[in-house]
């Protein structure tokens, strides 16, 4: 039987993943209620949404527990992925290693006979969601979404356009990140235990992963070629210099550091804090740094753990009641209302389970990791850099799930089927 605080647990978990799909409603009641107008537009933030809920967890283990029994689950929580989540937030977007990615997409987009804009952003979403198998999959959200937003986002594109091209980012860098066993979070929670190494992820995931992601960044850039040639060939921006090759390649440094050393936050923070005094002594080679984007990501991610601590009395049994057939439908359905990492954590956790069972499991929850902003430890870092270009800056989560499924059958076929 569930405890008293788990079942507080499920049920501010079920309010949290309502109040994801209910932001409109927090601003239109910022208008309505001017005196709270802060407090509404706070809530609106879809990123500070779970960081909230669990705070009100927080208060309840308190209350019926005591003081050390709140404080000794928060401590007994996991918060390195939102630590590394920030870290590389910050330091992938930085001005030195987004004109290095520039500069590769723009030299690829060369080679490609049609107009620039549409090879450009056939390449984001194709070359930068595969390089996250290598950079890590946070880091390549915030490259794709950073392209993205100046080069597309801010122009007049149309709202399908916004959604569409969410939704298929979304789910390639889900995908694009298992063609090693480090990158996506839901490969790295079991890579270890279940001896998956580089051979074992690329012969049965990274194949299939990079067809499905060439199929989806071609089929939406066919969709919407039109849109795309009327955009203008992309020129620099008056006054600003380019960043010398040098400091480019100390910022790699630095990404390589923190991606080496991402279990060991006592490392790869005092690496973040060391990069934070160099774009201080550099700051005219450098944009507004993202560091409140990153913030509130790595908020709702360690929300997610506090809330998620409590789900795995309901989330195992499911799972496990469930065929290897089953379970690739299954984890990819429950991967829309739950990170996809605790999905292939808890099966981590289960001892003799089939190698067909292990690969369903795993293969579904990356394949459903782009249908809800909760889906994929990465998506709330493409949010909080592009959210700000869609209309009354909110992205809406029944439109992004609707722009996400065509790309996600795309992916189901592919490692179900293949």
């Amino acid at each position: 039987m569930p405890t008293t605080i788990e079942l507080i647990g499920a049920a501010l978990f079920a309010v949290a993943l309502v109040h994801t799909f209910s932001t409109k409603f927090f601003e239109n009641l910022a208008q309505r209620r001017p005196a709270h107008a802060g407090l509404w537009h706070l809530l609106a933030e879809v990123e500070v949404v779970f960081g909230f809920w669990a705070m009100v967890l927080v208060m309840f283990i308190f209350a019926v527990q005591g003081s050390g029994a709140a404080i000794g689950y928060l401590e007994s929580r996991n918060f390195t992925e939102p630590m590394f989540v920030f870290a590389i937030m910050v330091i992938a977007g930085t001005r030195p290693v987004l004109q290095l990615a520039q500069a590769c997409v723009r030299g690829g987009a060369r080679l490609l006979p049609v107009a620039e804009p549409v090879a450009m952003y056939f390449l984001v979403l194709f070359l930068v969601p595969l390089l996250g198998s290598f950079i890590t999959e946070p880091a390549a959200m915030t490259l794709a979404a950073l392209v993205l937003r100046d080069r597309f986002f801010a122009r007049d594109m149309s709202t399908r356009f916004r959604y569409a091209t969410l939704g298929v980012l979304f789910v390639n860098i889900s995908i694009g990140g298992t063609l090693t066993p480090f990158a996506a979070p839901p490969v790295l929670m079991v890579a270890g235990k279940w001896g998956w190494d580089m051979a074992f992820m690329v012969s049965n995931f990274g194949w299939k992963a990079a067809l499905a992601v060439v199929v989806n960044a071609a089929a939406v850039t066919v969709l919407f070629q039109r849109e795309l040639r009327r955009l203008p060939p992309a020129m620099s921006i008056p006054g600003r210099a380019d960043v010398p090759w040098a400091l480019v390649a100390l910022h790699l440094a630095f990404l390589a550091g923190v991606v080496v050393f991402a279990h060991h936050p006592v490392i790869f923070m005092g690496m973040f804090l060391f990069f934070l005094g160099v774009a201080n002594a550099y700051e005219r080679f450098q944009n507004r740094l993202i560091l409140r984007e990153g913030l509130l990501v790595a908020f709702f991610l360690a929300g997610l753990v506090v809330l998620g601590g409590q789900q795995q009395w309901w989330l195992q049994p499911v799972l496990l009641a469930m065929s290897s057939d089953a379970v690739f439908f299954g984890a990819t359905a429950l991967t829309a209302v739950t990170d996809n990492a605790a999905l292939t954590y808890l099966g981590s956790l289960v001892e003799g389970l089939s190698p067909e069972f292990k690969y369903a499991l795993v293969a579904g929850a990356v394949t459903g990791g782009g249908l809800t902003i909760i889906a994929n430890a990465p998506n709330p870092a493409g949010i909080a850099i592009l959210r700000p270009k869609f209309e009354h800056e909110t992205v809406n989560a029944l439109y992004l799930l609707a722009g996400a499924l065509p790309p996600t059958i795309v992916a189901l076929v592919a490692f179900r089927f293949l």
